[in-house]
């Protein structure tokens, strides 16, 4: 856990899923203060993460935040705190932490249990460019 960048915030999310694969590109073209780093779920990294920080991959296996020696939240609550740190428009997503966490977390239950469904699977997590390999880490 040594090697991971403190000063950034970091994203793990299913590399299979082509909604989340969607979702990462999102974030890194509206990414402008350069605050997050992604590593997929999937990866040796990505489980190395769950397990220190004890996270029941029976509750959540699509998206955590994690902000090193700090936070992490899961699910619509790491959603919303992605988009409160892309700023500018997306901040206003913010109006939805009014909603009871169980509700956005029962609608975020049941995208996340449709989104192969709807949007399909990879055989394989995505390979970033050389222009982008430096925002996942390994």
């Amino acid at each position: 856990m040594d090697k991971l960048p403190k000063h950034k915030k970091i994203i793990l999310f299913d590399g299979l899923c082509n909604l989340c694969d969607s979702a990462v590109q999102f974030i890194i073209k509206h990414d402008q203060k350069d605050i997050f780093r992604f590593v997929s779920l999937q990866s040796d990294l990505g489980q190395e993460i769950i397990t220190h920080l004890g996270i029941d991959t029976h509750k959540t296996d699509s998206i955590i935040l994690y902000q090193p020696d700090f936070a992490y939240y899961y699910k619509s609550e790491a959603a919303l705190e992605i988009a409160k740190n892309l700023g500018g428009i997306f901040y206003f997503a913010n109006l939805f932490s009014i909603v009871p966490v169980s509700f956005s977390n029962y609608i975020y239950d049941y995208i996340a249990k449709n989104r192969y469904k709807w949007y399909g699977k990879k055989d394989h997590c995505m390979i970033p460019t050389k222009e982008l390999q430096a925002k996942f880490l390994e």
